[in-house]
């Protein structure tokens, strides 16, 4: 009966004309309908298709941004390259320079290892006694003095002791009052001192100190560093630290001095050297 009831309904509905729109109640009922579907339809459709947009979008800004963050990475390491090239090259250009200067035989050579222990300071370097080197022979670098060749010499390869291993010392002197000391390590720091220097000595912060030539090993006027404080102690001598000039932690390229043991030198190369 409800199934004859509403199609009776449907039927008389058709039938019937509004006058003023000229569409029967089922043709305005069915747009009705019809039209909130296609609303609801269109708008999830467009709601689709902008949410489709901005993915493709956004995954489109990641490629981009992967593709720009692989040129940053390349860019910063051809950059890394760039300067350790102008570092290595400024190192060798220093190098040549001080070679040039001293006017005695010297052996480029280079850093190949480094065997450092709180107390113990030796790296290796690639020149033996092919080329000439033997044991006790000075290392020094641009800045000035690095240490000595020990053994053992093998034929391609030497261990240097720097200046700073607690068992190394070297002769020394004040440059500016003549004085003449002892330098050691003692500790192992990067820290050298002066010892056997008198209470009564004229000694003041940034007195530049270079080798002596005392101890048969250096060549007197290398430049070792420079006095960073001087006190009175309760003994003969005074505490005076030394601030080395070289760089221990970033040796590269350094010179071996190709004399023999004991041999002087002229002042000409100390007043060049300590320049």
């Amino acid at each position: 009966m409800l199934v004859v009831l509403l199609g009776h309904v449907v039927l008389i509905s058709a039938q019937v004309d509004l006058r003023e729109t000229g569409s029967s109640p089922l043709e305005v009922v069915a747009f009705g309908v019809f039209s909130e579907a296609q609303a609801l339809v269109s708008t999830g459709i467009n709601g689709f298709q902008r949410s489709w947009r901005r993915y493709v979008a956004l995954r489109d800004v990641e490629v981009e941004n992967g593709v720009l963050r692989e040129q940053l990475s390349e860019l910063t390491f051809r950059l890394q390259q760039e300067r350790s090239l102008t570092s290595r090259t400024e190192s060798l250009q220093r190098l040549l320079d001080l070679r040039k200067s001293i006017p005695i035989r010297t052996q480029s050579a280079r850093v190949i290892g480094v065997d450092a222990t709180p107390y113990f300071r030796i790296v290796t370097i690639d020149r033996g006694s092919s080329d000439g080197v033997r044991s006790n022979l000075a290392v020094v670098a641009p800045e000035g003095v690095v240490g000595r060749v020990i053994d053992p010499v093998s034929r391609r390869t030497s261990k240097v002791q720097l200046l700073i291993d607690r068992n190394a010392a070297a002769g020394a002197r004040l440059e500016r009052t003549r004085v003449v000391g002892v330098v050691s390590a003692g500790t192992g720091e990067s820290r050298l001192s002066l010892n056997y220097v008198s209470n009564f000595t004229d000694v003041i912060d940034g007195d530049v100190v270079v080798t002596s030539g005392t101890d048969g090993i250096y060549p007197k006027g290398f430049v070792i560093g420079r006095v960073t404080s001087a006190g009175r102690s309760d003994g003969l001598y005074k505490n005076i630290h030394i601030q080395p000039e070289v760089d221990f932690s970033g040796l590269e390229y350094v010179l071996v001095v190709m004399v023999a043991r004991g041999e002087d030198f002229s002042d000409s190369l100390e007043k060049g050297v300590s320049q």
